[in-house]
């Protein structure tokens, strides 16, 4: 046992957040870091480079969750975070020291970063769910986003603070404070017990007891939970062996496949991340003003991240999911295509409308589509496929974010923005279409209830959606 000194609860939740903050940090460092990297390096008319050194880190995320969730099976998930959190050091060290003009060594660093990223995306939520009462489990899809863009907000505040440092120094600072927090959730987490799960899969059930005796009030509670516990794992067990990638794709589940990871994959090419990794070079060129000199930016997003992320948390069982969806998808369609309208009619129009909008595509997307995604994840997927469905999801959301971070500085070089987000609002509307056609309504069904829906559209067609 790892600890024998009782770990409260609030010790086990607030380190769970911390992985969040962590995580969203290390999404949101380079936003501030780029303007200074890119003058320090002469990377204005590279495009390519600039692209390749942001997406690089989601490039590795694609390949850290998958790897991560296989290996916390065997070796824990608890053991999963505290080398996870080495690589974020380590890859955060690596990046803020990487030699003048070594772009490879970046996107290297960075890579091995994203692993560190993927894997905790998948990590932390799931030792966090396995360690809480089944009370609290709804609340952490929201509470996760929140830690999230609180830690991506964090870094636009620490980058804001550096920006007077001289350049090659601002940058290798930004990167490399990533350190700081990935220490403090390494010690943290070694305090903490192993998930009363993995332990009960591997037959370890007095360990298990005993974590469960730190975080459960009373001893008729521990052993419920523990027969629950052994009953799940026996279902995964046989499940598991009845299963396979083919299943993913068999007339029973192929359309709530397509469903979970139809959103999954929209809420990464509607653009978003292209805000997120780039609203400095956006004003920028909507306005003249120096990249380096525009930080206060990235801040204001990032409050609008958060104060939406706590929207959430109030409105997010008083709603339809599909309802939410729709209206936050095609008011953020028309805030990216409206000003490329503007922009024909008015040529001479205020360059700042452009950011204004794009707020307020950061304000619905904070409550609507940002959280809702890995709500409707968590619950569309019946539990035959859910492990694998999850993680298809979870890459295709990576592949998107890869894909934006890459190709968006190069879309730029080659049109105007006006024009870039014009594309990105129309794949919004577009996903607002495949959330009314393709999407069932999650809310307030069980898993079972969803999985009829999805053989109801399979024998009598898009109708069975529709009347949801």
């Amino acid at each position: 046992m790892v600890n024998e000194k009782k770990v409260s609860s609030g010790f086990i939740y607030f380190f769970g957040a911390f992985g969040g903050i962590l995580f969203g940090y290390d999404i949101g460092v380079m936003t501030g870091a780029l303007p200074f990297l890119q003058h320090d390096w002469n990377l204005q008319n590279n495009p390519g480079a600039i692209g390749w050194i942001t997406s690089s880190l989601m490039f590795g995320a694609i390949f850290g969750g998958a790897l991560a969730g296989q290996l916390s099976d065997r070796l824990g998930r608890r053991k999963m975070i505290l080398i996870s959190s080495i690589i974020f050091a380590v890859g955060s060290i690596l990046a803020g020291i990487s030699p003048h003009n070594g772009i490879l060594f970046m996107i290297v660093a960075r890579i091995l970063l994203g692993l560190a990223v993927g894997a905790a995306s998948a990590l932390v939520p799931a030792y966090m769910s396995e360690m809480a009462p089944a009370r609290l489990r709804g609340r952490l899809s929201g509470i996760n986003q929140t830690m999230i863009v609180s830690g991506m907000l964090l870094s636009y505040i620490v980058a804001y603070l550096l920006k007077d440092l001289p350049g090659t120094m601002a940058w290798r600072l930004m990167l490399s404070l990533a350190a700081v927090p990935a220490l403090i959730l390494f010690i943290g987490v070694s305090r903490l017990p192993e998930s009363p799960r993995f332990l009960i899969k591997n037959k370890k059930i007095d360990e298990a007891r005993k974590v469960l005796g730190y975080i459960r009030s009373n001893k008729e509670q521990i052993d419920s939970e523990i027969k629950q516990i052994q009953e799940t794992v026996n279902e995964e067990a046989k499940v598991n062996q009845k299963a396979s990638w083919g299943t993913l794709l068999s007339n029973k589940y192929r359309y709530l496949v397509m469903a979970g990871v139809g959103v999954a994959a929209f809420q990464q090419f509607q653009g978003a991340n292209a805000i997120f990794y780039y609203i400095p070079m956006i004003v920028e060129k909507a306005t003249g003003h120096e990249a380096s000199s525009v930080l206060m930016w990235p801040i204001i997003q990032g409050v609008i991240l958060v104060l939406g992320s706590l929207i959430f948390l109030m409105i997010a069982d008083k709603f339809n999911r599909r309802t939410l969806l729709t209206i936050g998808g095609t008011i953020m369609g028309l805030s990216f295509i409206l000003p490329a309208i503007l922009n024909l009619l008015i040529p001479n129009a205020n360059p700042m409308m452009m950011v204004v909008f794009l707020s307020i595509y950061v304000a619905l997307y904070s409550f609507t589509w940002a959280p809702l995604t890995w709500v409707i994840v968590g619950e569309i997927f019946p539990l035959v496929i859910r492990g694998r469905a999850s993680g298809l999801a979870s890459s295709f959301n990576w592949i998107g974010s890869f894909l934006v971070g890459l190709l968006f500085p190069i879309m730029t070089a080659s049109m105007s923005q006006e024009a870039v987000f014009a594309i990105f609002g129309a794949i919004c509307i577009l996903g607002v279409l495949f959330i009314r056609t393709c999407v069932p309504e999650t809310r307030g069904h069980t898993l079972e209830e969803i999985e009829k829906i999805g053989e109801s559209r399979r024998d009598k067609g898009k109708s069975a959606y529709l009347d949801l």
